[in-house]
């Protein structure tokens, strides 16, 4: 999820202005979570292995 689209409830504005400090503070913390959503490197790792499992057992009924 965007910040852009959030409205604080400290202050009823949206976040992506930083009117208060809640806002500035969960602005900076969604920046800071990139792409994957803060997702750690253990899940990341995992789903990939579940892919790469699909992927092969797909592979085996279509042979």
């Amino acid at each position: 999820m965007t910040y852009d689209r959030l409205v604080c409830a400290n202050c009823a504005a949206p976040v992506s202005e930083g009117r208060c400090p809640v806002c500035r503070a969960n602005r900076e913390r969604l920046e800071q979570q990139g792409a994957f959503g803060g997702l750690n490197p253990v899940t990341l790792i995992a789903l990939l292995v579940m892919v790469v499992a699909a992927m092969a057992l797909v592979a085996h009924q279509a042979a």
